[in-house]
């Protein structure tokens, strides 16, 4: 805890940090929820695009379309997952004002222990361990965390569905109809 937050006390600059922290915490919680309207869209188009592409195989005949549909879906997985980099690159921003925030407004509450606001990116991480540490001073990731994080973005499971299925189903129809499997015998490449 700093000097003045054990006082009890902010200085005119504390306050004033205070109160951009807060508005800047706000403008980046309304950024990740606009890239999860955006993500929504892009899985939309997903699965409207891909299995559109799929259908047009069996309709018109033609097993190109299967592989059509399988690259529509990775590259709708690729924009995906760079879109959720994006995202996940507010994250780190978000705690680091999570930790200013708790040495500037952390508050002694009994059995709770110290309390301060906001917390909504440390707490995504808690699951009912034992011992409850929702409470504890949170901490900043680390820049390892950081690239972890970006580098497992494209096997979220919130990323790659729908679309990996789309590309696993197309390409075993291509495949498959490649082969010459007798009931995919009819279509043409």
């Amino acid at each position: 805890m700093t000097g003045s937050t054990a006082r009890g006390e902010l200085t005119k600059r504390e306050q004033a940090l205070r109160e951009d922290l807060s508005r800047e915490y706000y403008a980046l919680a309304d950024s990740v929820s606009g890239y999860d309207g955006r993500l929504m869209i892009v899985k939309g188009w997903s699965v409207t695009l891909s299995l559109a592409a799929l259908g047009l195989g069996f309709q018109q005949q033609h097993y190109a379309l299967f592989a059509l549909g399988a690259a529509t879906a990775a590259g709708f997985w690729f924009l995906d997952a760079l879109m959720k980099g994006h995202q996940v690159r507010t994250y780190s921003r978000m705690r680091d004002i999570e930790v200013a925030a708790y040495e500037l407004n952390a508050v002694e509450l009994g059995d709770l222990g110290y309390v301060s606001a906001p917390r909504i990116d440390v707490s995504w991480g808690y699951r009912g361990q034992v011992p409850d540490w929702r409470t504890a001073a949170p901490r900043r990731r680390t820049p390892a965390e950081v690239q972890l994080v970006l580098r497992l973005r494209w096997v979220m499971p919130h990323v790659f569905l729908p679309h990996l299925v789309a590309v696993i189903l197309g390409a075993a129809l291509f495949c498959a109809a490649a082969a010459g499997w007798s009931w995919l015998a009819p279509l043409q490449p």
